[in-house]
């Protein structure tokens, strides 16, 4: 009687595997074609399009464009509701308009400004070059705008035509600006700045000491600003074929012909010639199609948006090749990723290109106020070792590259910048901040006891030891005649001479040139073509560019759309805090104190010296010029 249920049960169980393990096959395939299929999308939908005749090509810059894409900060912004774009490369942009003069399909090209979020001269005419080569090719580009800033405007005046619309105007300030300066105001809450330099123009920090600029910042701003706008001024003066001077005219006239256009800025801007003509978008887009092609499926001109041509850009991987190493952003001891210069991550990159045996030149594109002395000097360290291997090493400078980042460049056989680089910046400096007579009007003491002098050379809590100030002191010099003898060698000087030209103060890469900071004016493909010679590689040789890979992890979320989350949650750590926490601190004393609400600005200024005395180390010294790009 046992046999049969133990017969039954035995079927029964077979079965049941049968049908898991048919489910699990079923289930497996069905991923794996899944799978296949999403590779297949994939593909497809990332192939280039087939165009079709008379396209125009959008080119819709919005952000900012950097030498790297730093989308971390700004994707995260965007997937929680943020509204900062994120940052084009300039690489790209620059790409997708040679690759898309080529095409045949493109006749012609519109530049959409009003999203662009602007960049350092430098790089506006990097961009105003591409766009100068499409339009030798015969092709016509069209700029349309609600409005123009000046870096709008920039690249607008190298269209063929500019068209703005009846409502906009063309907004023209010039460079240069005011400051906010705090002496009076941190003596009346009881707070030091304690700055220590070595430089006479390294005077960042004296809005924290003094009440207004001094004679060497008004010198050394008015050379500055005053080259910037001759700069722009000649660039769009030319490519507007207006006659020398007559936008500084307008500007200077504005008041009164203004009236004579009667108010109206855009009208304004047309009969200064600063415009072609006034068109609303929905009059943009028939010219557009008149000269160009309508796309009857959406109404409007037909078109293809720089982003298909940014897609086709493709690296070479044949023969031997200029290996280009970007370092923006400010510089710091350790391991940083794109928007950053780590000492280390950024010497690693150095090391790979020196040992990598097809990689017969390098070209290190600078764009960085600088930052920390020591970082600086671990990037130095390790060109000087690939010159010393054989491999010549150019120095391309962006937008800025000052102080830690003219330090870095001083281990090049040949370093070349754009007129406008904002450059030089040789100085060191460094800020012990103390709040002790805040304190004290709080009724906050201080007591204790320790066993050297040095464990209390330097608490924020009290006032600053003289003693310690004198070992700063004495840390700032040596760092910067360290500086003044790695320029003196790279630029074939004395000290002497160098420090006639040093002193921290920063100039324009034509001013650089003219004191012998670099070796001649160019852009990027000057400093290809100058590795490329030095590199005995023909003028075709490919470029490779080395950066920095993302962790799997950073893979994973960057796939998943999550990377830019996870990198501002990394933002928000508790140790970052410090800042906000002083900002309110400073709040409630000047509360205390009858002080007037401070304004973001201030807030911003003050928070950032605050934050300096919650520094991990008693001090650092900046090879930093701690300017912005104008």
């Amino acid at each position: 009687m046992a046999s049969p249920v133990f017969s039954f049960l035995g079927r029964t169980l077979r079965g049941l595997w049968w049908f898991l393990d048919a489910s699990r096959r079923a289930l497996l395939n069905l991923l794996l074609l899944l799978l296949l299929v999403g590779v297949a999308w994939a593909l497809v939908r990332n192939a280039p399009h087939p165009l079709a005749a008379r396209t125009t090509l959008v080119v819709d810059l919005t952000g900012r464009i950097t030498e790297q894409a730093d989308g971390v900060r700004a994707g995260a912004l965007q997937q929680l509701g943020g509204q900062s774009p994120e940052p084009m490369r300039l690489r790209d942009v620059v790409g997708a308009l040679d690759l898309a003069r080529q095409e045949p399909q493109v006749t012609q090209a519109v530049l959409m400004l009003d999203g662009f979020q602007g960049a350092g001269l430098p790089t506006l005419r990097e961009v105003a070059l591409a766009i100068d080569r499409f339009k030798a090719a015969g092709k016509p580009v069209y700029a349309w705008g609600a409005g123009y800033d000046q870096r709008q405007y920039y690249l607008a005046a190298h269209a063929t035509q500019v068209w703005l619309d009846p409502m906009g105007q063309v907004g023209l300030q010039g460079y240069g600006g005011w400051r906010t300066y705090y002496k009076d105001l941190l003596d009346r809450l009881g707070l030091s700045a304690n700055v220590i330099r070595a430089g006479k123009f390294k005077d960042y920090f004296e809005n924290y000491t003094a009440n207004g600029p001094s004679a060497e910042t008004q010198q050394a701003d008015q050379a500055l600003y005053g080259g910037l706008w001759s700069d722009w001024l000649a660039a769009v003066e030319t490519a507007r074929k207006l006659p020398p001077g007559s936008i500084m005219r307008g500007i200077d006239s504005l008041p009164d012909s203004l009236q004579a256009s009667g108010g109206d800025l855009a009208r304004w801007a047309l009969d200064h010639h600063d415009v072609d003509a006034l068109k609303t978008r929905q009059q943009m887009r028939a010219a557009l199609i008149a000269t160009g092609a309508r796309d009857e499926a959406g109404k409007t001109f037909r078109q293809v948006p720089i982003a298909d041509f940014v897609a086709r850009l493709r690296p070479r991987t044949d023969g031997d090749a200029v290996a280009v190493i970007v370092a923006e952003g400010e510089i710091d001891d350790g391991t940083d990723g794109p928007g950053a210069i780590g000492g280390l991550s950024t010497a690693a990159m150095i090391r790979s290109a020196r040992e990598d045996d097809r990689v017969k030149a390098i070209v290190l594109r600078v764009n960085s106020p600088g930052g920390s002395a020591y970082g600086a000097e671990l990037v130095r360290r390790e060109l000087a070792l690939a010159r010393r291997a054989g491999k010549p090493v150019v120095v391309s400078m962006g937008d800025v590259a000052a102080s830690g980042g003219y330090w870095i460049a001083t281990a090049a056989d040949e370093v070349i910048a754009d007129p406008a680089t904002i450059t030089g910046s040789i100085g060191v400096i460094t800020v012990l901040p103390t709040g002790e007579a805040g304190l004290a009007k709080l009724g906050v003491h201080t007591g204790g006891w320790t066993s050297t002098w040095l464990a209390a050379g330097y608490d924020p809590r009290r006032g600053l030891d003289p003693r310690y100030a004198q070992l700063v002191q004495a840390g700032v010099d040596h760092d910067y005649a360290e500086f003044l003898a790695h320029v003196a060698q790279a630029r074939k000087a004395t000290p002497a001479q160098i420090d006639a030209v040093a002193q921290g103060r920063v100039w324009t890469g034509a001013d650089a040139l003219a004191r012998g900071l670099v070796d001649k004016l160019g852009g990027f493909d000057d400093a290809l073509r100058a590795a490329r010679a030095r590199g005995k590689l023909p003028p075709d040789a490919r470029v490779v560019y080395i950066e920095a890979e993302p962790s799997r992890v950073q893979q994973l979320l960057q796939r998943l759309g999550l990377g830019g989350v996870m990198g501002l949650l990394g933002e928000l750590a508790p140790g970052t805090a410090a800042a906000p926490a002083w900002q309110a601190a400073l709040q409630g004393l000047g509360a205390l104190q009858g002080t007037a609400p401070l304004d973001p600005q201030a807030l911003h200024d003050l928070g950032w010296l605050a934050a300096q005395a919650g520094r991990h180390r008693p001090y650092a010294n900046l090879v930093h010029c701690l300017c912005r790009v104008p």
